[in-house]
């Protein structure tokens, strides 16, 4: 069963059409990345997603128990968030807020399950440490510790490597592979064609004309993908070997 569907959505950012009727499904344990130029209304889809902007026709409809109020959100960073005043614990621990309804405090599990995702991202030794004196990397993960306290069955990632260095950036792609392993379901938004590729399941490719909706293999051989990858078949076929090696698969001569 599907855990979110959208069919044929389209919406408008500034009065300005920027994704016409799209459609995709995600299944509990999938990882599918939203690539596509600049402005082809990845970052609007992902809000739509999130019922922060409106469709403007087609549907986006949530099953197996999947509520949008509980589904974990690792946006891009504004300068201003990024020196946010505020401990590392309170910052995953504000993951909570939509469980605690009228309660003035956080609970005892609450705090217990910031404590257990500080502990899964390997930053609990970070807890007491000033959200805005960490590195982006670190921050990245505290914010991903954030959006699992949200959830543990969905989480949404805009952009979550951006600005970061090839080995930040890698280790980050690590720790998100892992937690999709264990069974979160992922929706990441990547201009990072090469890393989607290689991590994702899935691959939704928008903008300029160019749609693609499927398994990341067929996406390596269609033209969608090979235009946006600008691959000969001897690359197209190293990304295949590393993506299987990442999943524990082994070539045998």
């Amino acid at each position: 069963m599907a855990q979110i569907t959208a069919q044929n959505v389209s919406m408008s950012y500034e009065k300005k059409l920027v994704l016409e009727e799209v459609s995709f499904e995600v299944l509990q344990g999938d990882y599918l990345c939203i690539v596509g130029e600049n402005g082809s209304g990845k970052t609007t889809l992902m809000k739509g997603i999130l019922g922060l902007m409106p469709l403007k026709s087609g549907t986006i409809r949530f099953e197996e128990g999947v509520k949008i109020n509980h589904i974990g959100y690792l946006p891009q960073q504004t300068v201003v968030q990024r020196d946010f005043p505020a401990s590392v614990f309170e910052v995953v621990l504000s993951g909570c807020l939509n469980r605690i309804g009228m309660r003035p405090f956080y609970s005892g599990q609450e705090k217990s399950a910031a404590m257990k995702n500080l502990q899964k991202l390997g930053i609990e030794n970070l807890k007491k440490k000033s959200y805005k004196e960490l590195s982006g990397g670190q921050q990245q993960r505290v914010l991903l510790a954030r959006a699992l306290c949200a959830t543990e069955k969905i989480v949404l990632l805009d952009e979550p490597a951006a600005g970061l260095d090839p080995i930040v950036t890698s280790e980050l792609y690590r720790i998100i592979r892992e937690l999709n392993q264990e069974g979160v379901s992922v929706i990441m938004i990547s201009h990072d064609v090469k890393a989607a590729v290689e991590n994702a399941n899935k691959i939704l490719h928008i903008g300029n004309s160019i749609e693609f909706f499927g398994l990341t293999e067929d996406y390596l051989s269609c033209e969608a993908g090979i235009r946006f990858l600008g691959q000969s078949q001897g690359d197209r076929f190293s990304i295949h070997k590393e993506r299987r090696s990442k999943k524990g698969e082994t070539d045998y001569a």
